[in-house]
C-alpha cells in the first residue's frame, strides 16, 4: 500500500512541475512576443509612413499627420527623382563606391586576418596589440583629414574607401574564425602541393562563406550609409553620394542648397519621402540573399583565443 502511494506521488510530481514550468514558459513567451512586436512596430511604422507618403499627394501629406495608405495613389514623385540627373548620378556613384569599397575592404580584412591567425607569424603579438590600440584610440577627424589631403585623395572616391578599409573589430573576429578552422585541412592541402596562397584561396575562403557574407553586408551598409566622409572629403557636387544628396534635400537648410543642384527644383514633401525610400531600399533588398549566411556568421568566430 505504502509502495503504491509513493509510486503515485512520484508519478504526479513531474507532471506538477511540468505544469508550473509550462505556465511560466508560456507567460515568458507571451511577454517576449508582445515586446518584440511592439519594438518591430516602432521600427517599421515610420518607414511605412515614409513609403506611403512617397505615393501620396502634397495636400494629403499636409492634412493627415500620419497614415499607412494614401487616399490618392500617385507615382509622380518617383518619376521626378529618376528623371533628375543629379539624383541618378548620386545613385550610380553610391552603388559603384559601395561595390568597389566592399570588395576592397573584405579582401584586405581577410588577407590581414589570415596570417595573424597563425601563431608562428613573427611579430604577431605586436601587430595584434596595434590593432587593438586602434579600437580604443583614433587620430580623430582633423588628423585623418590632413592625412587624406596630403595623400592627394580630396575630391577622390578613394577617400571614401581607403581611410576605413579595415575595421579592427571585424579583423579580430575574422582572425578568431580562421583559428578555429581545422589545421589538418591546410596540412593536407600543403602535402598535395598547395602553397600558402593556394591554401588560402582553395581551402580557407570556401570554408569562410558565412563570415565573408556577414562582414560584406556590414561593410556595404557602412559605406552606403556613410555621410561624414563624402561631406568632409568631396567638394565637387558632381561626386556627391546619395546620402549627401538626401541630407541636402531633406535637411533644414534644403532651400538654401537649391543652387547646388543646377536646374533641379526644390522638391516637395512627397519627393523627400521618395528619395529616402530609394536610398534605403537597396540595402533592404540585399539582406535576403545573405540571410542564410548572416545568422551563422554573426556568431561565428566570436570566441576568445
Amino acid at each position: 500500500m505504502a509502495h503504491n502511494l509513493t509510486a503515485k506521488k512520484l508519478a504526479e510530481t513531474p507532471a506538477t512541475v511540468s505544469n508550473y514550468s509550462s505556465w511560466g514558459s508560456r507567460l515568458f513567451d507571451a511577454f517576449n512576443i508582445a515586446f518584440l512586436v511592439g519594438l518591430a512596430l516602432v521600427t517599421v511604422l515610420p518607414l511605412m509612413y515614409v513609403l506611403a507618403g512617397s505615393f501620396a499627394t502634397e495636400a494629403e501629406i499636409a492634412t493627415r499627420p500620419f497614415f499607412l495608405w494614401p487616399e490618392t495613389f500617385i507615382t509622380g514623385t518617383y518619376d521626378y527623382i529618376f528623371s533628375t540627373p543629379v539624383f541618378l548620378r548620386a545613385m550610380i556613384t553610391t552603388i559603384c563606391v559601395t561595390a568597389v569599397g566592399t570588395l576592397i575592404q573584405v579582401m584586405l580584412t581577410l588577407t590581414m586576418a589570415y596570417p595573424l591567425s597563425k601563431r608562428v607569424l613573427p611579430g604577431r603579438t605586436l601587430i595584434l596589440n596595434l590593432v587593438i590600440f586602434t579600437i580604443v584610440f583614433s587620430g580623430g577627424m582633423i588628423p585623418t583629414y590632413l592625412v587624406v589631403r596630403d595623400l592627394g585623395m580630396l575630391d577622390s572616391y578613394w577617400a571614401l574607401i581607403l581611410p576605413l578599409a579595415i575595421n579592427p573589430f571585424y579583423l579580430i573576429i575574422v582572425k578568431s574564425f580562421f583559428q578555429e578552422l581545422p589545421e589538418a585541412l591546410e596540412e593536407a592541402a600543403r602535402i598535395d602541393g598547395c602553397n600558402e596562397l593556394g591554401v588560402f584561396w582553395r581551402i580557407v575562403l570556401p570554408l569562410s562563406k558565412p563570415i565573408i557574407a556577414t562582414f560584406s553586408l556590414f561593410y556595404a551598409v557602412g559605406i552606403w550609409n556613410d555621410y561624414m566622409s563624402p561631406l568632409l572629403y568631396i567638394n565637387d557636387n558632381d561626386k556627391w553620394t546619395l546620402q549627401v544628396l538626401v541630407r541636402m534635400l531633406t535637411g533644414v537648410d534644403a532651400e538654401s542648397s537649391v543652387s547646388a543642384f543646377d536646374s533641379v527644383l526644390f522638391p516637395e514633401q512627397g519627393i523627400k519621402f521618395a528619395v529616402v525610400v530609394v536610398a534605403t531600399l537597396p540595402i533592404l533588398l540585399v539582406y535576403p540573399f545573405l540571410q542564410k549566411h548572416f545568422a551563422k556568421g554573426v556568431m561565428i568566430g566570436s570566441v576568445k583565443e
